[in-house]
């Protein structure tokens, strides 16, 4: 049975620029396209909108998060 969902699959695109993906690389095409999707994850390039934090939730927020 087929792995239609498989990272290896050759027959999708790389996510970053479209070309073939390689095994090598998978689920992207090259080293660059991989270096690519990481620099986006470390400046924040896959944030999920939201509404911004009113300051009494940002408060609380910070205060759950300090260690007791």
């Amino acid at each position: 049975m087929p792995n239609s969902w498989a990272m290896t699959d050759s027959k999708r695109a790389c996510p970053i620029c479209g070309n073939a993906r390689s095994a090598a690389h998978s689920p992207f095409c090259s080293p660059r396209c991989r270096d690519r999707d990481l620099a986006r994850w470390f400046g924040d390039g896959y944030a999920v909108p939201g509404r911004p934090l009113m300051p009494d939730e940002m408060e609380r927020a910070s205060a759950e998060a300090l260690p007791e």
